[in-house]
């Protein structure tokens, strides 16, 4: 058997399981374009360890199929446990099909299949930066996870912990909605520590709502939280939510959409490449968002890789796609 050129992989919960239910008819559609070779998940994981099997089968492009949670576990599967990367001149490739598409956005990749596929399939394609988190998992146990879009903390990883906890019974952006609006209304902004590119001298204290480190510009479902990223410049853009209520994270929901929240007086922003975040009492939890998985808790360490990953992509980034 000949090796695959392109390995698909298969999210069949994304968009509450309409993608294992219209594969048929979904791979029929992307086959008109291209050839490929597919294998689907069954679980939390699952992608990643898909990714490394294709690669190290020779696979030379890898393609997520499904929502933001789908991406970051193929991307992370084009490294090995530790962020070193498997095969530097693979080709990761995106058919959006998911709750979110907060890197879609950012990478401009159409929503339709088959012209997603045609992206792929042209030869179009950019270097990316890609981030390498480490920290630790609910149990206390250190670890290391790759992203290509946004990780976050504050209340963002506890929005994350209750969708988990709710099971996304009511379909994933009624969930996410819910759990928005009851971490919102519960959650007591937190005392943090960030220190930038390792320098004693930057560091901050704050009181935090939620704080993104920012690779692409979207997340929670459109959100365009750091209107200024980009995802080849060697910088994470880090947005700090400050001690936002209730009362001030309603009125600036608008803002947060358009990204012109950056001027507020309770957001700050910087560049950096590496990030170190540690809550201020040793006793706190400071819960994780990373593409809307609740991973683990601070103290962690965000460092961008540059030029990291070969993706499938148009020359420019979207503006607001």
């Amino acid at each position: 058997m000949s090796t695959p050129h392109a390995v698909v992989i298969v999210n069949p919960k994304s968009q509450g399981g309409a993608v294992g239910r219209r594969w048929p008819e979904i791979a029929e559609a992307i086959a008109r374009v291209m050839p490929f070779d597919d294998v689907q998940t069954t679980g939390p994981g699952d992608a990643t360890l898909l990714a490394r099997r294709a690669l190290a089968s020779g696979a030379d492009r890898i393609i997520a199929l499904g929502g933001d949670g789908t991406v970051n576990e193929v991307i992370s599967g084009f490294f090995d446990e530790q962020g070193q990367a498997l095969s530097p001149e693979a080709t990761f490739g995106l058919l959006p099909y998911g709750t979110g598409g907060d890197f879609r956005r950012t990478m401009n990749i159409p929503r339709a299949l088959a012209e997603a596929a045609r992206v792929i399939t042209s030869g179009q394609r950019r270097k990316i930066d890609v981030g390498r988190l480490s920290y630790r998992d609910s149990a206390g146990v250190a670890r290391v996870r790759m992203f290509a879009n946004i990780a976050s903390f504050g209340v963002s990883g506890v929005v994350d912990r209750l969708v988990n906890e709710s099971g996304k019974k009511l379909g994933g952006k009624l969930s996410f909605a819910l759990a928005t609006a009851r971490a919102a209304w519960s959650y007591k902004n937190q005392r943090v520590e960030l220190v930038f590119d390792g320098e004693a001298s930057s560091r901050v204290e704050l009181t935090i709502n939620t704080v993104a480190v920012a690779n692409g510009r979207y997340f929670g479902g459109g959100m365009m939280v750091a209107p200024g990223a980009e995802v080849d410049d060697g910088r994470f853009d880090v947005v700090a939510m400050g001690d936002f209520g209730f009362g001030d994270l309603l009125r600036s929901g608008r803002r947060l959409y358009r990204g012109s929240h950056l001027t507020m007086d309770k957001v700050s922003h910087r560049r950096a490449q590496v990030v170190e975040a540690a809550p201020l009492d040793p006793g706190s939890v400071v819960e994780l968002d990373v593409d809307g998985e609740n991973l683990g808790r601070l103290p962690a360490r965000f460092e961008l890789v540059p030029a990291a990953v070969w993706m499938a992509a148009p020359a420019h980034a979207a503006q607001g796609a």
